[in-house]
């Protein structure tokens, strides 16, 4: 054996070492995502009869990603690359993206046109540009990825969230086309159902035929919705080009995989509140760290604080201030509200007749929402950081948030609730 190939050796040794021991915890998760969050039955087997063609192969990805990582792992080029140039890489890389998402965009406007005749010929030079970025995002991306992996790593261990130095586990991503998410849920009661993951490749005209499929074959409300990453290992996360919400994204998807190694990410698909408890202490913690990396690495990307609000004035002179702008939030939550009075009531057509309604008034304020139904409330209900929204008056996404408040951290916040395995155990620790 050369002096280099034990150099080589050396250097993979941890991460293979780390690898080992959470073997079993890739495989469980690319189990559970690779199939429903409901035990195999009869309503199951109508839904996977329209899905078993186009789910999305977890295994085939896990496996892709980890040898581009230990690939990375192995030059370790981050290391010899000075910060300001680390920085200036992931900045080039977030323009780099941007430039094939607009391309990406033109070509879908000229295959849209029914004025061009002949799409193929007309889009030749964007096509040939396209692959040109595409290749330079091959050549990029893992750079990108282990700069970010490394900054999150140093912003965790300083947060507290690196007990022995280094994250457990290690913080691993990959940026990729993310699957699609068929969401089922009961028609009387909004609870998500199933969760099946497809191929990335599927058009909207395809998603509303499958959803129609299902919906008559299984008598569900079915949802096809697009997600932002998925707490594999390495994570998956969405292409994009904007810094601050990859940040908190991958953050978030780190947090899942803490969690995945104690009682609260083991019973993820236990029951809806153990899932909107998994999904708000993970979203919680994305947002405290995603915009402690801009803080520490990119200041110039930090949001803004909102603008103060004016005391109101007592001056007959002053006009009346304008009306308020469109809370999307606030109507969200009084539409889920509703839903779920009509639905205790058994009022399930008179629901979904309302559902319609609303969405025509989101869609009239300028938020596209395709679809609005159980499903969608059962997806987009368990990320209740925020108050309001989707999740109406749930209780659960309220208890996760003030047990944050009165954690002193977030690295107490998340060690406490992580080793929680129900509801009852989160309304004990906040009262």
């Amino acid at each position: 054996m050369s002096r280099d190939d034990k150099i080589t050796i050396m250097k993979l040794a941890p991460i293979f070492r780390h690898i080992i021991r959470i073997g079993p915890v890739i495989l469980l998760a690319v189990l559970f995502l690779s199939s429903s969050t409901i035990p195999p039955g009869d309503q199951l087997q109508r839904v996977r009869f329209y899905t078993r063609d186009i789910e999305f192969d977890f295994l085939s990805w896990t496996l892709d990603a980890l040898f581009v990582k230990l690939n990375q792992f192995s030059l370790g080029s981050s290391n010899y690359i000075s910060s300001d140039d680390q920085h200036q890489i992931v900045v080039d890389y977030m323009d780099l993206v941007s430039n094939i998402q607009g391309l990406e965009w033109q070509l879908n406007m000229i295959y849209g046109d029914p004025s061009i005749e002949d799409p193929q010929a007309a889009s030749e030079a964007v096509r040939s540009e396209l692959d040109d970025l595409n290749q330079q995002r091959e050549k990029i991306a893992p750079v990108a990825e282990e700069i970010l992996q490394n900054q999150l790593s140093q912003v965790a261990a300083d947060m507290g969230l690196a007990p022995a130095g280094q994250p457990i586990p290690p913080v691993l991503y990959h940026s990729t086309s993310l699957p699609w998410s068929l969401i089922t849920s009961p028609r009387d009661e909004i609870v998500q159902m199933s969760s099946i993951n497809l191929i990335p490749d599927l058009s909207v005209d395809q998603h509303v035929v499958l959803e129609e499929k299902v919906d008559k074959a299984a008598d569900v409300s079915s949802l096809v919705v697009g997600i932002g990453g998925i707490g594999l290992y390495p994570t998956m996360i969405s292409h994009t080009s904007n810094l601050t919400w990859l940040s908190e994204v991958v953050a978030h998807e780190w947090a899942h995989n803490i969690l995945s190694l104690r009682p609260l990410g083991v019973n993820y698909l236990t029951s809806p509140e153990l899932r909107t408890m998994n999904e708000t202490a993970a979203s919680i913690a994305g947002n405290e760290i995603g915009l402690a990396i801009l803080e520490r690495y990119y200041p110039e990307f930090v949001p803004p604080p909102p603008p103060p609000v004016p005391p109101p004035s007592t001056s007959k002179d002053v006009p009346p201030p304008d009306p308020p702008a469109f809370d999307f939030r606030a109507e969200m939550r009084e539409t889920r509200v509703t839903v779920d009075e009509l639905l205790a009531e058994d009022q399930i057509e008179e629901a979904e007749a309302y559902m319609e309604k609303r969405r025509q008034f989101f869609w009239e304020n300028g938020y596209r929402i395709r679809k609005l139904n159980q499903a969608y409330f059962a997806f987009y209900g368990a990320y209740a950081d925020v108050p309001g929204g989707a999740a109406g008056e749930d209780p659960v996404g309220a208890a996760v948030r003030e047990l944050r408040a009165q954690s002193p951290s977030l690295a107490a916040f998340l060690n406490r609730i992580s080793w929680m395995s129900s509801f009852e155990q989160l309304l004990n620790a906040i009262e």
